[in-house]
């Protein structure tokens, strides 16, 4: 009866470790969401300048500065190409963020941008979503680490005692019939 209970605390672990997957993901495409929007915002007065002289070519303007005789304009070349690929970089798990559930996840989980993956693992606060993804993650999850606790505990069962409890079942099993 027991193993009948810590089974069933198992599998409610699972349930509420694998339902808390589709808000972080939801939370860190926020996350990347407003972090782009801060790299625009930033890159804004660059992009009017950019505009008025450069037929809006960015790219052109960082090579004119980097042309210039003046220190000051050279510097601020190399700052503004770090902003162009911030926003660049940005762009990119933004676009990443906006397919399938299965590649969101994959992104957060292998391509993420790992600054911002740990700022939202710093500010997470644990939720219980009841959308149809929240509720299969939670499910996939709470299978998987059943599976694998109890496949963990007959693994060292089998090795430790070599099998002794399930022969004792099978055994019993055999003088009931």
């Amino acid at each position: 009866m027991f193993l009948s209970y810590l089974r069933l605390v198992l599998f409610t672990l699972g349930l509420l470790l694998g339902v808390q997957v589709p808000g972080f993901i939801n939370d860190y495409a926020n996350r990347v969401e407003a972090h782009l929007i801060e790299a625009q915002t930033g890159l804004t007065g660059f992009q009017n300048t950019a505009n008025q002289f450069f037929k809006g070519d960015l790219q052109a303007l960082v090579a004119h500065y980097q042309a210039s005789d003046d220190p000051v304009f050279r510097s601020d070349a190399t700052s503004l190409g770090t902003l162009l690929n911030r926003q660049r970089l940005l762009d990119e798990q933004f676009q990443a963020m906006q397919g399938p559930w299965y590649m969101r996840a994959l992104q957060v989980a292998y391509a993420a941008d790992p600054a911002i993956r740990q700022e939202t693992l710093n500010a997470y606060t644990y939720q219980v979503l009841l959308s149809p993804s929240a509720i299969g993650w939670a499910m996939a999850g709470a299978l998987l680490f059943s599976f694998m606790i109890e496949g963990f505990f007959r693994l060292v069962d089998w090795v430790v005692l070599g099998g002794k409890r399930q022969r004792e079942r099978l055994a019993r099993r055999e003088r009931s019939y």
